[in-house]
């Protein structure tokens, strides 16, 4: 299994793009602006799209990417988000009004998207890749999942916060390779951080502290402005781990 980094910044501006990951050729996790760089015809062979929750930098180009292929399609996009998250990118986006409902179009029999509801928990099993949601903590639901090739897994916390129920499930994951876990803010802004429902170094420590495992880890969602900044605090705050700044184009392979 093949993972490659589409987008992982909490910005955009000089190249950085929003969060969304490729794995191989047909499943996205997310749909920031980060697809923009994949050719019309990457973006038609994508036939599932993974939702960690419905923020725009995460989703932003999920409308588009159906919209330009949808002349082309043989057989709908399946679009897997737990009952929450989907519904609010029914009432919210796919709504006729910021964007028609492909889920209806071009007919209810042969549409676009079709959407698939997911819970905590549950693994989805797609050729023998395994992708299982995980719990998150965020200011709108919110999931992280687990990508199992049956030979080595990868975590992506997703967007949340301090989370002692993630830790017991990726506790428990003896194949783990990579964990993928966002930072968005410096300490220097730890009250927006809370508020937010976001790391910053100084909860990131707290949050690792409880990782019994081991990992590669990398970090994602850096503010543009204070990703240096947020890394080299990262680095002073943890004794244990190494983490690595996650790039654009890096490539995971497990």
């Amino acid at each position: 299994m093949k993972l490659r980094v589409l987008g992982c910044s909490g910005g955009i501006g000089n190249n950085l793009h929003t969060t969304s990951f490729l794995i191989d050729h047909d499943l996205l996790i997310d749909a920031g602006t980060g697809v923009n760089g994949l050719s019309l015809a990457e973006l038609r062979n994508i036939d599932h799209v993974f939702i960690t929750h419905s923020h725009m930098d995460h989703i932003c180009n999920l409308p588009l990417l159906l919209d330009s292929v949808a002349e082309v399609r043989t057989r709908p996009v399946i679009v897997y988000a737990t009952e929450s998250i989907l519904e609010i990118l029914k009432q919210h986006i796919f709504n006729w009004k910021i964007w028609p409902d492909f889920s209806q179009i071009p007919s209810l029999a042969q549409p676009v998207m079709r959407y698939q509801s997911i819970e905590l928990g549950e693994v989805i099993d797609l050729q023998g890749r395994k992708i299982t949601a995980l719990p998150a903590v965020h200011t709108v639901p919110a999931v992280g999942y687990h990508i199992d090739s049956g030979q080595a897994s990868l975590v992506f916390t997703g967007d949340t916060y301090v989370n002692d129920s993630l830790w017991t499930v990726v506790n428990q994951f003896s194949n783990l390779r990579y964990l993928i876990i966002e930072t968005a803010f410096a300490d220097d802004e730890i009250e927006l951080a809370i508020l937010s429902l976001h790391l910053c170094p100084k909860l990131l420590a707290g949050e690792l502290a409880k990782f019994t495992g081991h990992a590669d880890i990398f970090i994602t969602h850096l503010k543009p402005y204070k990703s240096e900044l947020i890394m080299s605090e990262i680095e002073a705050a943890l004794s244990r781990f190494l983490p690595k700044k996650l790039l654009h184009d890096q490539v995971f392979t497990f």
